[in-house]
């Protein structure tokens, strides 16, 4: 499958493809203590393969993660987007914020046009999202989202994870279609 990743706008963000820009932005989230709840930190060569990933979910699944960048600045800020590879229990929406970029707002944003891609555009009817026990951050974005923690899953490589469940379409007040008009 050849996918054409759509450029997603909100107020503040552009959300587009995963590029070879990202790798350094990446490469310096994956060597801090941020990505502790994402699967810990990796080596460049390793960062290089996930980025190579994030871009080939597109491809193989038809969806996948975008690249925030500020429109203010137009640095990369973090990924945010649809994620269902191998292992999971079903189609998550999952954001990952860079150093200095949480408590902006951004995720909540990027994951509200994200989540209405996948209602709107997409057709889905739910979603999720995985967090893991003690990132106190992205448990608020999703009840932020109007998303509540469910139940429990264990990943192989992750341990214990929370499944918090995302209002579906029609439970939402905007459903959200304008961000990617």
């Amino acid at each position: 499958m050849n996918v054409t990743i759509p450029t997603l706008e909100t107020e503040r963000l552009i959300l587009r493809a995963p590029s070879i820009e990202d790798f350094e932005p990446l490469c310096a989230f994956y060597d801090s203590e941020r990505a502790r709840y994402v699967g810990g930190q990796m080596a460049p060569d390793q960062v290089w393969r996930h980025l190579a990933l994030e871009a080939g979910h597109w491809n193989l699944m038809g969806y996948g993660r975008w690249t925030l960048v500020e429109k203010e600045t137009g640095k990369p800020c973090g990924m945010v987007g649809l994620w269902n590879p191998e292992g999971w229990p079903e189609a998550e929406i999952g954001w990952d914020l860079f150093d200095g970029h949480e408590g902006k707002g951004s995720a909540t944003e990027a994951a509200e046009a994200a989540r209405a891609y996948a209602y709107d555009v997409l057709g889905w009817t739910t979603l999720i999202s995985l967090v893991a026990p003690g990132n106190d951050g992205s448990a608020k974005v999703a009840l932020r989202l109007g998303a509540s923690c469910e139940s429990e899953f264990t990943h192989a490589r992750l341990g214990h994870l929370h499944v918090y469940r995302h209002p579906g379409p029609d439970a939402l007040v905007n459903g959200g279609a304008e961000a990617y008009a």
